[in-house]
């Protein structure tokens, strides 16, 4: 797990020293999709932006334990701290923790299923969530929504590279040339945690 850590702190900082230097060129804006039918109808009492552990419990939510990460930033590639960054997902079981979600599957009730932080100075953001799965007619992906301070908002989902379903995705595929902006790699770490690792910057303009 101490390894696992170190390695993640290498992954951000080496993001932001490397973006710092990428700043004077353009960046691609992050493509908008659609926010789906499962955003929280309310938000949950535990929102915070670890989604494996639910307060209160004292289980561990099933799946493969991924920490996402990344960086807010303007098509300029400044940094946009302060902004709300949110994400929700379905469970392991591929169930949204909704009360219009009618997959019959069972939810994980050690899954949060929703979470909310605040980037950096620097932009930074962090998740600790699980690697997305496949939902019934969807390929596997997170739903995110960003919002600064000065209201700029942005929703859009992140789905995982070379994942099979994303060929036939409706939404994906919608995104033609634009698919890139929206993969992240999942990688895992070399020690015996076993969780994954996974950058994905949001791009504001």
């Amino acid at each position: 797990m101490r390894n696992t850590r170190r390695q993640f702190l290498t992954l951000v900082l080496g993001s932001a020293a490397a973006a710092s230097v990428r700043a004077a060129s353009p960046y691609l804006a992050t493509p908008s999709q659609t926010a789906g039918p499962f955003y929280p109808a309310s938000l949950p009492l535990d929102s915070d932006n670890d989604l494996i552990h639910v307060a209160g419990k004292d289980g561990i939510a099933g799946g493969t334990i991924a920490n996402v990460f990344g960086r807010v930033l303007d098509v300029e590639g400044r940094a946009i701290g302060d902004a709300r960054v949110e994400i929700w997902q379905c469970d392991a079981n591929s169930r949204y923790h909704h009360p219009d979600d009618s997959n019959p599957a069972a939810p994980d009730e050690n899954f949060q299923g929703f979470g909310a932080t605040r980037s950096d100075p620097d932009g930074r953001y962090r998740f600790r969530t699980i690697r997305p799965v496949p939902y019934p007619g969807r390929t596997a992906h997170i739903h995110f929504r960003v919002t600064t301070p000065s209201n700029e908002q942005l929703t859009t989902q992140l789905y995982v590279r070379g994942d099979p379903g994303n060929a036939s995705d409706f939404l994906f595929k919608r995104l033609g040339e634009r698919q890139e902006r929206v993969l992240a790699d999942f990688i895992a770490s070399d020690d015996d945690s076993a969780e994954l690792m996974a950058r994905f910057d949001l791009v504001l303009g």
